[in-house]
């Protein structure tokens, strides 16, 4: 597995060597092992998560609050996803900049979410299968949210916005300005 470093500290693009012939492919997804020695993450996850999603659909952006707080390892296994972290961590240098990534079925790649970001994604095939593991269970009493559509984030979601489906719960979040974070730097 490679580990790309992105713009801001601890969010990772991680990139399996994938073994392929004409039978198809082959390649480890996850190898706690490897995983910890090229990240230098002592993480255990412990719950796994699958949503099916159609073209349009956007989710986020999502966080659990203290004590809750989850570390996610995310893939899309089919169709594809822009997947995106947002700094909430107050007194961070990078607070409320992001992390873009395109996950697809054919690229593989996977994006460590730190505690401390908001997370979420937005579907640009007709359907997405996306997988996540956390490092803490849920807690439905610890939810949090940002606005997906905050324009103040600057996130291109690739999606025009009269074309995007999104949750009740999802309309309600707040913008970051009016944020009252629960994170620390």
């Amino acid at each position: 597995m490679e580990i790309i470093k992105t713009n801001i500290e601890g969010v990772l693009i991680i990139e399996p060597k994938v073994f392929g012939d004409s039978r198809g492919y082959f390649f480890e997804s996850f190898n706690a092992k490897e995983f910890r020695e090229k990240t230098r993450l002592d993480i255990n996850f412990v719950q796994d998560n699958e949503s099916m999603s159609t073209y349009g659909v956007m989710r986020g952006l999502h966080f659990q609050r203290p004590p809750y707080t989850q570390s996610k390892l995310v893939r899309c296994v089919k169709g594809k996803v822009l997947d995106v972290a947002v700094d909430i961590r107050k007194g961070s240098p990078t607070y409320g900049r992001h992390v873009a990534v395109e996950l697809t079925e054919d690229n593989h790649r996977q994006f460590f979410v730190p505690k401390g970001f908001a997370h979420g994604f937005a579907v640009l095939s007709e359907t997405a299968v996306f997988q996540y593991k956390c490092d803490n269970f849920y807690a439905p009493q610890a939810d949090g949210g940002i606005s997906i559509l905050d324009s103040n984030l600057g996130i291109d979601w690739k999606i025009p916005t009269d074309k995007a489906l999104l949750s009740d719960k999802d309309t309600k979040h707040t913008l970051l300005k009016d944020f009252e974070t629960p994170f620390t730097y």
